[in-house]
């Protein structure tokens, strides 16, 4: 009987604290492969800004996006 009836609630804590520390981990890791991680479509993106931006007409912007789109073809956007 003893001293242990003083840790009946000490194992509750422990398990909070280690799925606490755990889940902060994952979180961190998911956080910094999302941060750090190059964008996919980053052309596209950056295509579409300077659009929005006014830094190119429409036309400029359709012949480029459709060049990026060509790109990603085997016949390299000759159709």
């Amino acid at each position: 009987m003893g001293h242990y009836g003083n840790w009946s609630g000490d194992w509750v804590a422990m398990t909070v604290m280690m799925v606490a520390f755990w889940a902060i981990v994952t979180a961190l890791v998911v956080w910094a492969v999302h941060t750090l991680r190059p964008a996919a479509h980053a052309p596209d993106r950056i295509l579409a800004e300077r659009f929005a931006r006014g830094e190119i007409d429409d036309d400029e912007y359709r012949r480029r996006r459709d060049a990026l789109v060509g790109a990603g073809s085997s016949d390299g956007g000759r159709s």
